[in-house]
């Protein structure tokens, strides 16, 4: 009888275990193709690791990204294909490469959003971004991203994209014939304050157009950026036109760092 031949008879663990006692033969014949994990198994803290997983997962899962909420970047639930990074063991694993937040022109003709849910307690609302650099592990708004062919993972926190024109289309919109005056949400999908706000300056843009047209609106956030519009807020305030919702989650700085990496600190809020 062929090796071949008994190992087809032998039940499947058995097959298994003469495979790995091959695999470790031809390990010993040829060590030079033979390379070794950067990441040793002991490096991996157990609670990082299923009971049943293989060392390649749990090295794989060690590999977390600094300063970021999600831990995987795993592929839109809309996209036909999905891409995996698995370790096996038989390569090295390879240092991760920066991790840069992208920027991209989010061309729009209409700024403020509709609904007519009875149970959201506005009818419109503006978001001047698509994802949210805050990171916030629990964010409800992470798998919109998956509209735009992205994940809602780490694509959600780093790939962006704003609305240079949200000011103008705004004023356009506010002049239209037969429009009524009612709250606008701003901050419902995305924070508005967000650190690439700091650049953009396009949330102040929006506070000038809404305080001169006199028009109410309501913000939400989590950054004490907003203080730099404290002015325009203050004018309009003295009208009764905005309302301001600042979140805090939780007191205690190193669970908001974990589960708000990038978002101001609580203290700050």
């Amino acid at each position: 009888m062929s090796a071949a031949s008994a190992l087809r008879r032998l039940p499947d663990p058995a097959r298994i275990d003469a495979r790995l006692g091959a695999e470790a033969a031809l390990r010993q014949v040829h060590p030079s193709q033979v390379h070794p994990s950067q990441v040793h198994p002991s490096q991996v803290h157990p609670s990082q690791a299923h009971p049943g997983s293989l060392p390649g997962s749990a090295a794989v899962a060690a590999e977390r990204r600094r300063g970021r909420g999600a831990v995987s970047n795993a592929s839109g639930r809309f996209e036909p294909v999905a891409r995996v990074a698995f370790d096996d063991g038989w390569e090295s694993l390879e240092a991760l490469p920066p991790f840069a937040t992208t920027v991209t022109t989010d061309t729009a003709r209409k700024v403020i959003t509709r609904n007519e849910s009875p149970d959201i307690s506005f009818d419109r609302s503006i978001n001047p971004y698509r994802g949210c650099e805050h990171g916030c592990v629990y964010c409800f708004a992470r798998p919109t991203h998956a509209y735009l062919g992205l994940s809602p993972g780490l694509d959600f926190e780093s790939k962006l994209f704003m609305k240079p024109d949200a000011p103008e289309l705004l004023e356009r919109e506010l002049a239209a014939k037969g429009y009524v005056p009612k709250t606008i949400a701003i901050g419902t999908n995305t924070d508005p304050y967000q650190p690439i706000e700091r650049k953009t300056g396009l949330m102040r843009r929006l506070l000038e157009v809404l305080e001169k047209a006199g028009h109410p609106v309501g913000i939400v956030t989590k950054s004490d950026l907003i203080l730099r519009d404290l002015d325009i807020l203050s004018r309009m305030a003295e009208r009764k036109l905005v309302r301001v919702a600042l979140s805090v989650t939780t007191l205690d700085a190193k669970l908001s760092r974990l589960m708000e990496p990038r978002a101001p600190t609580p203290a700050r809020r």
